[in-house]
This record gives C-alpha cells, structure tokens and sequence, in this order.
C-alpha cells in the first residue's frame, strides 16, 4: 500500500491539489493500493499533553495509524513550505504515531518527499528537515526529492495541476519510489 500524506492541517490548501494529484497519477501507475491522508480532515482531538502515553492515546490516532500509516509500505509526504520549514501539524503527527507500534509504523518503509511552495526554493529546507526526522525514525528517503515552486503558475482556476513539466517529473519521482 502507498500513504500519500498531505502534510497540513490548513484547510483548502493547495498542497491537497497535489496530494489528489499525485493519488491520481500512482493510481494510474501500479495496480498497488494508493490512499490519501490529509491532514487537514483529521480529527485533532488526540492532541493533548498525555499523547506519548500509549494507554492515552485516542482511539482516533489508532484507527488513522492503523489504517494509513502501518500497513503502508511507501509514503509520499506532501510539504507546504511554513517558516521556511515543514508543518508543524506533520510533525506532531509523526511523534504521536510513534508512540504505538514505532517500528511496523516507519521501520524500512520508503518515502518520497515533495516541498510545495508560492516562492522560488520549493521548500528544500522542509525537505531536509523532514528527511533527517524520517532517517531517525528508520524511513528510507528517496533521494530524489521534489521540490514545486511557484505553485500558482502551475494549476489553473480550479486549482488543477495542469503544467505539463511539473507532471512529468511528478510521474518520474513515482516510478522511482515504485522501483524501490
């Protein structure tokens, strides 16, 4: 199964454009499993100061680990650039998964990184951020990380990616994570 993670909890944001996108363009590419995880859909009430205790975790955060995340072999974690780092909110998801099943949640898995951003630099510092806290936690990152900038130049009115280069490497960074 791919996890493709939009990895803000902003609602409406452009990085859900991509994520749909890229759910889109690995379903058309593998006959694999491919679900969708935005984080602005999720219920947060499992965010509470007793959340590193496994016996207080919401039964909220289980079901989303235990459906999206653990039988997951591949990822494809979607990054909005925010203060020139990643979200906070993946973050915080990232530490709360952790304290259930660490290891059949993250332990070998593959992830594609994609930094989404309005300006020139498509988050790279997101990027490495979020590949440091995934190498940590035992992902492997997929070198090829893609960086979109300018994201506005890239969709029409309906927020639809339509930029014909942005797709193709789009489909590249897909048939790479699917060759691991």
């Amino acid at each position: 199964m791919i996890t493709i993670v939009s990895g803000t909890n902003r609602k409406g944001s452009e990085c859900l454009q991509f994520a749909k996108k890229y759910a889109e363009l690995c379903r058309l590419s593998t006959d694999e499993e491919v679900k969708l995880l935005a984080l602005e859909d999720i219920d947060h009430s499992w965010f509470h100061a007793d959340m590193y205790e496994k016996e207080a975790m919401s039964p909220g955060l289980i079901a989303l680990q235990d459906e999206f995340m653990i039988p997951a072999r591949r990822f494809i974690y979607l990054i909005p650039e925010y203060n020139g780092g990643f979200p906070g909110a993946l973050k915080l998801f990232i530490d709360a998964c952790s304290v259930r099943q660490y290891e059949a949640t993250f332990k070998g898995k593959k992830a594609a990184l994609v930094g989404i951003a309005t300006g020139r630099a498509g988050n790279l510092r997101g990027m490495d951020q979020l590949t440091g806290v995934l190498n940590h936690v035992g992902t492997i990152v997929l070198p090829n990380k893609l960086p979109i900038s300018r994201i506005y130049s890239l969709m029409n009115k309906e927020g639809e990616i339509i930029d014909a280069p942005t797709l193709k490497v789009m489909q590249k960074q897909i048939e790479e994570l699917l060759a691991l």
